[in-house]
């Protein structure tokens, strides 16, 4: 998501760089591209009028003209516009009082309520808490079964749903059976159209009026830009929503809908969806998206994704063997696969301070087949080979290359960027914890 957008932001703040001093005259130059890059992105017409006037307003002021480096306060002040219209800071599930806790899932149909549900369920059970999956779409079928074997891959109770039944009925037995499957958080999905219609809207606020949820969060598809908007005002004007879940943001280069729903509806961007995995949801935090809009990357996000998939056992058995120089090629393809848990590297590099303008080079490009021919070839030694690859002559070399489709000029470059990496953390490691930290400088 911001692909496009970043880019454009990237070549208009260009102007600006090495000027002495800004003026009233090249501000409105700059902005001119930046409005343009805004609509483009398909965000709310008002808000990019509003965006651009209190930039504007901010950037001829005296601190800034006069700043020794005018153009870095320009981009400071742009980041600071970005976060107040994307909503300042995550705002966090409501889970005070006593439990259960409800969260209502609503939004039309195709916006991926039903697979949020599961992704959602998964979340809050890696934080400690309990959910109890309610499928209350009573219309498509299909849905019940989903939610059911999306349970059943979770470990997570799902009401036995009646379809016969009514949805608000359904929300209030399951509700009620909350103790006995020892749920603190219920998750009632629910029905979906086309289009947002009265009778949808009826039955939505029989559910509301029944169950009384903690959070009403609407599901909505970044990929419809504008059109989330507008399907976020209607419910919110019936509902009362307190959030949005924006799915398929790994889809939308554009990015409108994510900068135009909390300034058009006041309600916050709860959740983001950026995969199709369960554990695909991420909270919506306005800093670090405006951080990857202007291309100043997502340290935070990179750490927090990096710690939920390497596991810290893992990582204590990686640092002794370091330390006592027996890192092999299983530890190596060991920690590609964490890698590739992470994210794609076109994913991680965005996340990289300055690393995504290496995007915008021409014909630059990250290969992830190369990922899979690295891990195709270890997997094609034999456990010798992997702890003692010296002993890798010419006729072995040919026997992997052939055994993991590749060639051996293929297994010759794994082995030589192999060397290079190990030789390069035993130099770090000799030089102890100070040595080790400056590789991440």
């Amino acid at each position: 998501m911001f692909e496009n957008l970043s880019e454009k932001f990237s070549n208009a703040f260009k102007k600006l760089t090495g000027r002495g001093k800004l003026t009233e005259e090249n501000i409105s130059e700059v902005l001119r591209e930046v409005r343009l890059a805004l609509l483009e992105a398909d965000v709310n017409y008002k808000v990019v009028k509003d965006f651009v006037a209190d930039v504007k307003e901010k950037a001829i002021g005296q601190d800034v003209m006069q700043s020794l480096t005018p153009g870095q306060q320009f981009i400071k002040i742009v980041n600071e516009e970005l976060i107040r219209i994307m909503g300042q800071k995550n705002e966090a599930l409501d889970f005070t009082g006593h439990p259960p806790f409800g969260i209502m899932l609503v939004g039309l149909q195709g916006s991926g309520k039903t697979t949020t549900a599961g992704k959602l369920a998964h979340f809050l059970k890696g934080v400690g808490r309990h959910p109890y999956l309610v499928p209350a779409d009573i219309y498509r079928p299909a849905a019940i079964d989903q939610l059911k074997r999306l349970g059943g891959q979770l470990k997570i109770p799902v009401h036995d749903t009646n379809p016969n039944e009514k949805p608000e009925h359904i929300c209030l037995e399951a509700l009620q059976r909350c103790g006995e499957v020892q749920a603190d958080t219920i998750i009632f999905d629910t029905a979906g159209r086309l289009h947002v219609d009265e009778s949808l809207m009826v039955e939505l606020e029989r559910i509301k009026g029944m169950v009384r949820p903690r959070e009403i969060l609407l599901i909505a598809d970044a990929m419809t830009g504008q059109d989330a908007v507008n399907v976020a005002r209607e419910f919110d004007s019936r509902l009362d929503i307190s959030g949005v879940i924006l799915t398929k943001t790994e889809g939308d280069a554009r990015g409108g809908a994510a900068l135009s729903i909390k300034a058009v509806t006041g309600k916050p961007i709860k959740f983001i969806g950026v995969g199709e995995q369960l554990n695909q949801l991420e909270f919506f935090h306005p800093s670090r998206m405006s951080s990857q809009i202007l291309g100043m990357g997502d340290v935070l996000s990179l750490i927090e994704k990096a710690q939920k998939e390497f596991d810290e056992q893992d990582a204590r058995k990686l640092a002794k063997k370091l330390k006592e120089n027996k890192f092999d090629l299983e530890d190596f393809r060991d920690q590609l696969r964490q890698i590739k848990k992470i994210g794609s590297m076109d994913e991680i590099l965005s996340m990289i301070p300055g690393m995504s303008k290496l995007k915008q080079v021409k014909n630059a490009s990250i290969d992830e087949k190369e990922l899979v021919r690295v891990e195709a070839i270890i997997n094609s030694m034999t456990p010798d080979e992997r702890y003692r690859y010296k002993i890798i002559n010419g006729s072995r070399r040919k026997r992997i290359a052939n055994g993991s489709g590749t060639s051996v000029q293929d297994v010759n470059r794994l082995l030589k960027n192999f060397e290079q990496t190990k030789k390069m953390m035993e130099r770090f490691t000799k030089k102890g914890p100070k040595g080790l930290a400056s590789m991440f400088r």
